[in-house]
């Protein structure tokens, strides 16, 4: 068997492990230099010789964002927080499963911020998906599928599994200026490279305040 059977096979049988578990998306992607550098300073030796990426989704319920019309409600937390939990027990599974195929792997969490000021977590999930041609960057800064827009959850494992290398899409946001329109601070430009993050994070922190509050 060729090395890209094996690697396809590898592929397929997380895949199916991961449908398994609830997941509307699923790739594979090489950790070239570009993506081994976001991944963050604390894990970033630990995780030196996985040399590959599993990256996976879950749609967003429309009905729910429906709810969201100048500020996130408590049904999208609740949302949020269990579309989360659900990516973060696939990546456990995903991980036994490299496991038992001999292999090593290392879920990153779905969500946990660790700069709030960069918005960084252990790895971008946006670019480890575009890498496995999950979808294309956004104006909006997040990962645009062709199936669910932008609204998806992201998961990624770390794995030593050979799997194939991903090939980004040749696709764009076109003429769309939607979230442009939408966007409560004005963060959102023409071009993807105008995107102000330090807007987009403040906005973030006050969401984030006012539902300690509530």
């Amino acid at each position: 068997m060729s090395k890209s059977q094996t690697t396809e096979g590898n592929l397929e049988r997380l895949r199916q492990v991961a449908e398994g578990a609830g997941i509307d998306l699923a790739g594979s992607a090489r950790i070239d230099d570009g993506l081994r550098n976001m991944i963050h300073d604390t894990v970033r030796a630990e995780v030196s010789k996985l040399e590959n990426a599993f990256i996976m989704g879950i749609g967003l319920s429309v009905p729910v964002l429906e709810t969201v019309k100048t500020a996130p409600t408590w049904t999208y937390y609740h949302h949020y927080r269990m579309v989360n939990i659900a990516l973060d027990q696939a990546a456990l599974r995903i991980t036994g499963e490299c496991h038992t195929m001999g292999h090593q792997a290392f879920p990153v969490p779905a969500s946990q911020i660790l700069d709030w000021d960069r918005l960084l977590a252990h790895l971008s999930h946006r670019e480890a998906g575009f890498r496995a041609g999950l979808g294309w960057r956004g104006r909006n800064n997040l990962l645009v599928n062709p199936r669910f827009g932008s609204q998806v959850r992201y998961v990624t494992v770390l794995t030593d599994l050979p799997l194939p290398e991903g090939r980004p899409l040749e696709s764009d946001c076109g003429r769309c200026v939607k979230c442009i329109e939408f966007c409560p601070v004005g963060a959102i430009h023409e071009e993807a490279e105008q995107f102000e993050l330090d807007r987009c994070a403040a906005q973030l922190r006050r969401f984030s305040k006012e539902e300690k509050l509530n």
